[in-house]
């Protein structure tokens, strides 16, 4: 039952449970932060809160949970923390609570921060209890608390407190722990150590023996707590009974070695000490290994120890061996062992003398080394250093087993990484599928540790990044298969007939039961290989249901996944599935193989290819699809069922699945990560190190770069001179142009350019102070005169930008890394369409990638580009997404190829105009090519002749007159605004004249650039040459980029500089490969600028998986990894979308979030809300029938109360006449969300008077998005919740621009300490809503002295709202005389019946009893009838229910696919 723990969901205490608690009435004595008179510290109470409520309870989460929550280790443990009133209780509190903090993924280390002088004695103390636990009177299960509080110091090394510490521990000093033979082997490896080893053992000998004695214990302390583990580890029996304390602490222990050696600093050293210690040898020979049950976890973590021991990498300088130098080292050793014993060992010569590939594997080294005695092998491992010398006349201590496994494990050839990744399947089976350590289900608690990698701060080389990306994408999609997997089956209801086979008694619209299966084809390897080129098999389904579903499955495209799945239950038929027991056993689920669409069979049994002709009409209800099936799976079934006489799992597939497009590229991703590992990864050398997390953080911001231009042209910016000043404070602006009337942008700016050769100063030049470093010489430059008509004229950017915005513009035009931090509201956006406009003019020739999360961000990056001067021929938008810009304008590759033929057409006319208009005989405008030689002889051979004639030369003076006179293109410009020529001075006419000729030149480079469209027939070819050649501005999203990754660079794409949108949404692997969209030119990579812009304090990446998100920190986006690693950011710092007093609500989490002067300035934000008191309340929410929260379903969190009082209110703000578009109602649940859509749907959806709001979701599905009114519900009344993750806080508190009404249970989130910046200001207000039901919307007067109506709870204020109503309606009913409309459906006042559906509750929301109003008796009767039918539609609409109701937040459903 203890193994079980760690899955077991863990329930969160309640308000009222919080309140009884022992712990909270200590609280409230002693340290809860709202008691004025506090009782003075008792270190007593400490002793028996750690006996009591930790030690007793088994360190029950539920406990320690409550002493977090309660802020005991803030304003109770440390801050009375000293070296003298250290005890075990004060230090395993302490330990427990910060460990506490880590599961629960909330900062840790701030209490330490605070007030670090005693935190090295604490740490010293912990080392202590770590290694002498038991004469501490400390139990095994108290040591693993202490282990796993090491781990969290030593993948904190970015907080310095826990650096100074840790760095004592693992660094050159600890190698006093080698036997002598094997640390000279390792100092000769690399000479410089030696100097290093002489030093530290004179200053080791100067110290006093106080100061030895703890430098001792520091260098030794792992070397020691290795040789603990091992006495554990040997105490467990191979049989019998085992303490499950002694399996965890073992557990913890590899967890922990796994963690020192995936990171370099603590690697280089820690490395060689665990080899001398042979913990792997150990481990590879206990008894926990063989113990089935009990040691699968832990050999699990063994196999991921023994990968990084043995991990392609150079300890010393961290740079990572190719395949060929491992091999080189292998066969060193091999060669070595084979000298020496060829020289020492003559019982050894047969080995001695074999090749290397002879006797390398573990067969091979065991035969020729089993039979020596264990003195022998002894004498031989000393001879190679493993292990210490055996006297003569002496027996070995070890056993011949353990000799023997330390030989064969360092000599035997290792499987190349590579290999094994090639030869792996990406398709999930049922083995990995419900494997718990490595998918673990929803209800992972945190407690447990598990065979999964992290990511952390730092990777050991780019294949280490990738290999760790790659298995935690591959887990993560198999966690969302095994989900619908489960959905679809259980729908399925597969039961066992009476005759023994597979009867099915539902239906599931994404899968179907497979009439036959046939393998069609088993292509030969290819060369080298052992698995086919190719599996291609047929499924016959039989499409027997609804036309729309049947389109769904006909409609599957080339490269869809597909799941074949064989059940054969053992329920009998009609036996109900139970949702709470494990799902294989029910199912009887045996085989799960996935397969890829390859297309669908015609009536000949050909596939259908896809293009633009129509699908043939096939007649019946049978379909066949031809699928591709994984050849290194098929190849490991295959082999599997000869050898082992086990059934082939492709002969008895029963249903097939396919899954939503959205979530089922997962494939494709996979597929592009490994291609990246099989390939020469080049990564910019500036990028390299930072990407990997050493080095300088700062080495790639552009004042670093040796590349850095100086003068850059900010083109349309800055608005005015004032303007621009203001923008660069601390900077003298030199202007080049006196003429103040001349000082009008676009300004060309010379920066100073900083050294960065880091060269020192000569002692003379000290003194000097470096005034010109901040000196900006600005020339005003003019835009030439691009022609006489009025769409010549460059689009202009009107945003006047400020300073910090300007600092991000001009880090983003320079070379290297840029990040931008942008807080909402900031204009992130307009920073990143002016950048992209910036380098697009400065840098013709460069390409640049515009890569963003989500379709929607691309498309408003996209429509504000357009607004810009940028030519739209060089625009391009990749992916599914383009349907949804709001233009009429297609920018797909093939809209932008019908752009440019349509264009090429238009601009031939123009060329046959102008032919005409200088009376050029013959068909000059037929082709590209034809025109460019009617330019090459007409066009400029007449321009050259004019300008002989009006050029000013030296000695000749030209009359204004004769610039319009002698013009050739007067007849081609008389469409253009008439006159063209002002004939005011000879200058201004003259720029007039080059301007036309500019039009008519543009026409012929445009041509010139379409002529190989011309050339190219196929849509195909013309779209590749759009995309590698015309386009300068690509944008795609990052799923995009990850499909399709091989077809780009196989078409040889190209570009410099790639700008990333809403970059801290976007996986930490999704981030890095389009980096990697282009083939390198001469093994270097031509990206030159990185620019991101997100914002970290808002939510992560969606991560459905509880534990990968919180232990393997995959939820940790590349932006924010930076961020933590130190790498400058530009922190924009004034916003412009809410009320400066909502601002407020969420500002403290930045730096200096100010406001714009609008937001100050404006009518809007001045004016209060009409109908409400306040522009931000926080309403408490009491239980409504004695029901708070509830949870039908795992982590399906809903609130009758708040979703009622939520629609009331909406229902109020649309009486008043608030437009319904301008409201949306957010909530942290999904199970709320629907609960808020019912209500909405019974009360307002049918009621011209109410309608739909403008959007009803989840606070983290809004991200991105804004409102002017924004009604939010936070649901949870037991515990806090997830919206004890700041960054969920922050989104939620900034979405409204000018009111925020928040329901709430103020009792449970005012505890909470990381709220509480926040939940400070709400509760400062009346926790009941202050309303002002006789205001309108639309009145503009001025408050009146009317005092505010308080209702007191959510059944008054749906009074107060059917009153209204029903005035409203006699009002309008005495002024049009018109028929009655329905009266809303009334509020609930007695407690509704709470149904529970297999799939999702819904509420009878209706009240049995009369309301106070006098309703008229036919008025009732309809109100009875519409109660049926809507409950008839409430039970109709069970087939639209969501698929996965049980996840928690929103797990990922959009909004259009969630009516299932």
């Amino acid at each position: 039952m203890e193994k079980d723990s760690r899955v077991m969901k863990t329930s969160a205490p309640s308000v009222s449970q919080i309140n009884a608690e022992y712990v909270t009435q200590l609280a409230n004595k002693y340290w809860a932060p709202h008691v004025k008179n506090k009782l003075p510290f008792d270190a007593q109470i400490i002793e028996d809160v750690y006996q009591n409520e930790i030690l007793n309870s088994k360190f029950a989460i539920r406990k320690i949970m409550l002493l977090e929550f309660s802020q005991y280790l803030e304003n109770y443990l440390w801050v009375n923390y000293t070296p003298k009133s250290s005890t075990n209780s004060f230090l395993m509190s302490i330990c427990c609570l910060i460990n506490e903090k880590f599961r629960e993924n909330v900062p840790a280390w701030e209490v330490f921060k605070k007030a670090p002088e005693y935190f090295p004695q604490f740490f010293k103390c912990v080392m202590d209890a770590c290694l002498s636990g038991e004469q501490f009177g400390l139990s095994l299960r108290e040591q693993t608390v202490l282990l796993l509080f090491l781990d969290h110091c030593f993948n904190s090394l970015e907080v310095d407190l826990i650096r100074e510490q840790v760095q004592k521990l693992v660094s050159l000093p600890m190698w006093m722990c080698l036997i002598p033979t094997r640390l000279q082997q390792e100092l000769k490896k690399v000479p410089k150590l030696h100097k290093f080893w002489n030093l530290i053992k004179k200053n080791y000998e100067k110290m006093d023996a106080k100061e030895r004695e703890q430098a001792k214990m520091e260098r030794t302390f792992l070397a020691e707590l290795i040789k603990k583990f091992l006495l554990v580890l040997r105490s467990i029996p191979a049989l019998g009974s085992v303490s499950m304390e002694k399996v965890h602490y073992c557990e913890r222990f590899i967890e922990f070695m796994i963690d020192l050696e995936a990171l370099l600093p603590t690697r280089r050293w820690f490395n060689t000490v665990q080899d001398d210690a042979h913990l792997v040898v150990n481990c590879q020979l206990s008894h926990l290994t063989q113990r089935e049950e009990e040691g699968h976890l832990f050999c699990q973590l063994l196999d991921m120890l023994k990968f990084y021991t043995g991990f392609e990498i150079n300890d010393q300088t961290g740079t990572a061996l190719t395949e060929k130098e491992m091999t080189t080292l292998h066969y060193d050793r091999i060669t070595s062992l084979q000298r020496a014993a060829f020289a020492h060992f003559p019982e050894l010569n047969d080995f001695a003398l074999s090749n290397v590939a002879a006797v390398d594997t573990r067969e091979s080294l065991t035969k020729q080394f089993g039979h020596l005695s264990s003195n022998t092998l002894h004498r031989v491992s000393a001879y190679l250093c493993l292990l210490p010398e055996l006297p003569d006349n002496e027996e070995t201590t070890y056993d011949k087993e353990f000799l023997l496994e330390l030989l064969v494990s360092h000599h035997k050839r290792r499987i190349s990484q590579i290999e094994q990744l090639n030869q792996m399947p990406l398709y999930p089976t049922e083995k990995i599928i419900w494997d718990e350590n490595i998918v673990p289900t929803e209800y992972y608690s945190g407690e447990g540790c598990l065979a999964l990698p992290k990511l952390n701060l730092q990777f050991l080389t780019l294949h280490d990044y990738l290999l760790r990306n790659f298995n935690l994408f591959r887990l993560e999609s198999t966690y969302e298969i095994r989900q619908d997997i489960e959905d679809i089956v259980l729908r399925m209801k597969p039961w066992q007939s009476e005759y023994g086979g597979v009867v099915f008694g539902g239906w599931a619209r994404m899968a179907q039961t497979i009439s036959s299966f046939t393998i069609v084809e088993v292509a030969k390897p290819n060369i080298g290989e052992n698995w086919p080129a190719r599996v291609r098999a047929d499924v016959t389904i039989n499409l027997n249901v609804r036309d729309h579903i049947k389109n769904e499955w006909e409609g599957l495209r080339k490269h869809d996944v597909c799941f074949l799945i064989t059940v054969r239950p053992n329920l009998l038929y009609g036996t109900r599935f139970d949702r709470r027991q494990p799902f294989v056993d029910q199912a009887g689920l045996v085989y799960v193989r996935g397969c890829e669409v390859q297309g669908m069979l015609d009536d000949k049994g050909r596939v259908i290819e896809e293009g633009p002709e129509p699908k043939p009409k096939l007649r019946g209800d049978a379909r066949t699809f031809r699928v591709w099936l994984d050849p290194n799976q098929y190849q490991q079934d295959m082999t599997n069922s000869i050898q082992n006489k086990e059934e082939d799992p492709y002969e008895n597939f029963n249903i097939i699945m396919r899954r939503k497009p959205k979530e089922n590229n997962f494939k494709a991703v996979l597929e592009t990560i490994r291609n990246l590992m099989n390939t020469e990864c080049v990564v910019p050398d500036w990028l390299h190190d930072i990407i990997l997390g050493y080095g300088d953080p700062g080495s790639a911001h552009y004042s670093k770069m040796k590349n850095q231009i100086s003068s850059l042209d900010f083109n349309d910016t800055f608005l005015s001179i004032e303007h621009m000043k203001s923008c660069f404070p601390g900077y003298t602006v030199t202007v080049t142009e006196e003429d103040p009337a001349r000082q009008v942008p676009p300004f060309r700016i010379k920066f100073p350019v900083q050294n960065t050769k880091g060269k020192k100063r000569k002692a003379d030049e000290e003194d000097l102070p470096d005034e010109e470093d901040r000196t900006l010489v600005v020339e005003p430059h003019r835009i030439p005169n691009r022609g006489p008509y009025p769409y010549n004229q460059p689009k202009r950017n009107t945003i006047q930008f400020t300073p910090t915005q300007i600092e991000a513009i001009r880090a983003g035009m320079q070379p290297g890394l840029t990040m931008v931090v942008g807080p909402p509201g900031t204009g992130k956006t307009d920073v990143a369409v002016q950048i992209i406009s910036n380098l697009y003019h400065n840098f013709p020739e460069q390409r640049t990638l515009i890569v963003t999360h989500s379709n929607q961000a691309l498309n408003q990056l996209f429509e504000k580009i357009m607004a810009l001067d940028i030519d739209e021929r060089h625009l391009l938008r990749m992916g599914h997404g383009e349907e949804e810009l709001e233009t009429e304008k297609d920018f797909s590759r093939y809209g932008r190829v019908n752009y440019v033929l349509s264009r090429r057409l238009e601009l031939l006319q123009e060329v046959a105009r102008l032919q005409e208009s200088l009376g050029v005989p013959g068909d000059v405008s037929y082709t590209c090519e034809t025109a460019g030689h009617f330019y090459l002889y007409q066009v400029m051979s007449r321009w050259e002749e004019y300008m002989s004639k009006v050029k000013a030369k030296p000695g000749r003076e030209v009359q204004t007159e004769d610039v319009a006179a002698h013009f050739p293109f007067h007849k081609y410009f008389a469409n253009a605004p008439q006159p063209v020529f002002k004939k005011q001075t000879y200058q201004e006419d003259m720029d007039i004249a080059e301007g036309c000729y500019r039009h008519i030149r543009k026409i012929f480079t445009q041509l010139e650039e379409f002529r190989a469209f011309e050339l190219l027939r196929s849509g195909l070819d013309r779209s590749k040459y759009l995309l590698v050649k015309e386009a300068k501005i690509i944008a795609m999203t990052c799923t995009h980029a990850a499909l399709k990754r091989h077809d780009l660079v196989e078409l040889g794409f190209k570009y410099d500089n790639i700008l990333m949108e809403e970059a801290a949404q976007i996986l930490e692997i999704e981030t890095f490969i389009p980096l990697l969209l282009q083939n390198p030119e001469d093994g270097y990579s031509r990206l030159k600028r990185w620019i991101m812009i997100g914002d970290h304090h808002q939510l992560p990446p969606v991560i459905k998986n509880m534990a990968f998100q919180k232990y393997s920190n995959m939820e940790q986006s590349l932006f924010t990894r930076f961020v933590r690693l130190g790498v400058p950011t530009v922190d924009l710092d004034a916003q412009g979308r809410a009320r400066a007093s909502l601002c407020n609500l969420y500002n403290w989490r930045y730096k200096q979030l100010g406001n714009l002067p609008h937001v100050q300035l404006l009518p809007e934000f001045q004016a209060p809300n009409p109908g409400f008191t306040y522009d931000f309340q926080l309403v408490n929410v009491e239980d409504f029938n004695g029901v708070g929260e509830s949870e039908p379903n795992p982590y399906f969190y809903q609130n009758l109360a708040e979703a009622e009082y939520s629609v009331a209110l909406f229902m109020y703000m649309r009486l008043l006449g608030y437009p319904a578009e301008r409201i949306s109602i957010l909530t942290t649940y999904n199970g709320q969300k629907h609960l808020i859509r019912d209500v909405i749907n019974q009360r307002c959806a049918n009621n011209p008077f109410f309608g739909q709001p403008n959007k009803v979701t989840t606070v983290d599905r809004f991200q991105g998005q804004q409102n002017d009114y924004i009604i939010l519900s936070l649901v949870r009344t037991k515990a806090v919740g997830h919206l004890r993750d700041v960054r969920r806080l922050v989104v939620a508190m900034s979405r409204a621009r000018l009111g925020l009404y928040i329901f709430a249970r103020v009792s449970l989130f005012q505890n909470c300490y990381e709220l509480t910046p926040t939940f400070n200001q709400l509760t400062a207000r009346p926790l009941q809503l202050h309303i002002r039901p006789h205001e309108y919307y639309t009145s503009m007067e001025q408050r009146s002295t009317q005092p505010d109506q308080v209702p007191k709870d959510m059944p008054e204020m749906a009074n107060l709202v059917y009153n209204m109503y029903m005035h409203m309606i006699q009002s309008t009913q005495q002024s049009r005389q018109q028929d009655l409309l329905d009266p809303p459906r009334q509020f609930p006042e007695t407690k509704p019946a709470m149904e529970v559906d297999d799939i999702r509750p819904e509420t009878q929301s209706e009240s049995d009893q009369p309301h106070e109003a006098e309703v008229e008796k036919d008025q009732a009767q309809t109100e009875m009838k519409q109660e049926t039918s809507e409950e008839d539609d409430q039970k109709e609409s069970h087939a639209k229910m969501p698929e996965h109701p049980g996840r928690d937040s929103d797990s990922g459903d959009s909004d259009e696919d969630e009516e299932r």
